[in-house]
């Protein structure tokens, strides 16, 4: 009987286990999911609220100190507020004193950059690859082992925690 008892036991470990590890791959692989998002603007709208449509479809920016985000250091990913694309891991985040959430590096091909003229100056912009939500801007003046400054609006993102 206590055969029987420790094999009931250890198989429904063992389904446990699988149970767990193919529900991580299916959210990995649905975060993987890089084809491009072609919603309508009033979808958009419908989709974010009024501060997000500014900032991830108008290119706007949120004003310094007031995304909680500043504030947020638990392990986790950042993720687009747009369409859920994880865009930066938690341990990539810095305290820039900038006032708007900084990390080193994104998550390997998850950011599309370009220039923007915007301010007259050149700045290299941002946006989610997913989507083409408006992120921020990259500046060389981070720490290592990057030396760049990946400037994110708080509304732009949404914390995951892990």
């Amino acid at each position: 009987m206590k055969r029987r008892h420790a094999l009931r036991i250890l198989s429904g470990s063992l389904f446990a286990a699988f149970a767990l590890i193919m529900h991580r791959n299916h959210v990995e692989a649905a975060n993987m999911d890089l084809k491009p998002w072609r919603l309508t603007e009033e979808e958009w709208r419908q989709r974010l609220t009024t501060d997000q449509y500014h900032i991830l479809r108008e290119q706007g920016t949120e004003p310094p100190f007031s995304s909680p985000l500043l504030y947020e250091h638990r392990p986790g990913v950042y993720a687009c507020a747009g369409c859920g694309l994880a865009l930066f891991d938690a341990s990539a985040k810095f305290e820039s004193g900038t006032g708007w959430p900084s990390f080193y590096a994104p998550i390997d091909g998850r950011i599309e950059t370009k220039l923007d003229f915007r301010l007259v100056l050149p700045r290299k912009e941002y946006h989610c690859i997913r989507c083409g939500g408006h992120q921020g801007h990259v500046f060389d003046d981070g720490p290592e082992p990057t030396g760049q400054r990946w400037c994110n609006n708080g509304l732009a993102l949404r914390f995951i925690p892990r």
